[in-house]
């Protein structure tokens, strides 16, 4: 009998594929198939009939790693995928994304110090998997804890949450919790700031969750003197805990977009004076703030979170982008607020005055 689980092969594909920002739709397949097959109990008559094809959701490619794993072997589709990335380590995606960095040096103590992720999305919102598929890959990765921080509801495009999903989602992460422990979902947005500097969710309710992270996602040219007066607002505001992706930059990919334009002493000298910690964000096409303002907001003192902004499961594993770009900027360990525990981190983050 094969001492290999083939559903935890398809997910381990698909993982990998996430890793490497390959499409949507080749680890959509794996992950569909991984999550049918999950459910049956028939697998080997299914394949001794070579009946597994005829599963809606399972393809020619899935169906022939069903049939490497139930026969022991490592399917070849995963071989090569592990193969690549202990070569590249992750390999460049088919977007032209860059190579996971080896880390080494700060930069290896920096992601190993790291508790926890403070930027991630469901498919509650824009995420591609539900809240518990992205807590068991954060827990498998080493992660104490995950701060879930789905859309708000300004932002249609990504299923922003209103006050009445947000509210029915924090059932289900307690409900979660309790089945997860000892690791932790922390209860958390990213909160679209509006353009006046306000943040898009009742006040109420974010004084509910463990940690805000808050965002700009429109208006993204708008002028820098007032694009700075939007930004020191939303900071000031006693609710907010990071200042997620601060230029609004996209660098590769086909949603090449510039820096947004503001002054950056300000925000950061406004971060630091209100503790605010600015967001490191790991994701590959992001890579925000670059180098320079990171090591403008390094000399004003801030706080920081390196982040993966994560989408999916396989992108949890994107930190090192994060920690290389840390380390290269000499961002002090001791400043990073996912290096904290969960209740250190849920007590700093209590609303400051």
């Amino acid at each position: 009998m094969s001492t290999r689980d083939p559903v935890v092969d398809l997910r381990r594909i698909a993982f990998l594929l996430e890793r490497a920002h390959s499409s949507t739709y080749r680890v959509r397949a794996f992950r569909t198939a991984a999550n049918i097959l999950a459910e049956r109990d028939d697998l080997e008559a299914l394949a001794r009939g070579r009946g597994l094809t005829k599963v809606k959701g399972v393809g020619d490619t899935t169906a022939r790693c069903v049939l490497q794993s139930l026969a022991g072997e490592e399917p070849e589709y995963l071989r090569e995928l592990e193969a690549r990335a202990s070569d590249s380590e992750g390999g460049a995606g088919e977007s032209g994304i860059p190579a996971i960095p080896k880390l080494t040096g700060s930069g290896e103590r920096l992601r190993a110090a790291l508790r926890g992720d403070c930027h991630t999305h469901s498919d509650w919102s824009d995420g591609g998997s539900p809240i518990e598929e992205m807590a068991l890959t954060a827990r498998d990765l080493g992660h104490d804890y995950l701060v879930l921080t789905d859309h708000s509801p300004r932002l249609t495009v990504a299923n922003g949450l209103s006050v009445d999903r947000l509210r029915r989602q924090l059932d289900v992460v307690a409900e979660l919790n309790t089945r997860l422990a000892p690791f932790l979902i922390l209860t958390g947005i990213e909160v679209d700031i509006l353009d006046d500097g306000a943040l898009d969710q009742d006040a109420a309710l974010l004084d509910e969750l463990d940690l805000v992270v808050a965002s700009v996602h429109s208006k993204l040219r708008m002028p820098a003197a007032e694009m700075t007066e939007r930004m020191l607002t939303a900071v000031a505001n006693p609710r907010v805990n990071v200042l997620g992706h601060c230029t609004g930059r996209m660098v590769t990919g086909s949603r090449k977009r510039p820096e947004s334009t503001f002054d950056a002493a300000a925000v950061f000298d406004a971060c630091a004076e209100y503790d605010v910690a600015v967001e490191i964000n790991s994701r590959p096409e992001r890579l925000d703030p670059p180098r320079r303002l990171l090591r403008q907001a390094v000399a004003a003192g801030c706080r920081f979170s390196v982040d993966t902004d994560a989408h999916a499961p396989g992108q949890l594993d994107w930190l090192p982008y994060g920690c290389a770009r840390a380390a290269d900027c000499e961002v002090p360990t001791g400043q990073v607020i996912n290096t904290l525990s969960a209740a250190a981190l849920t007590t700093w983050a209590r609303p400051h005055s």
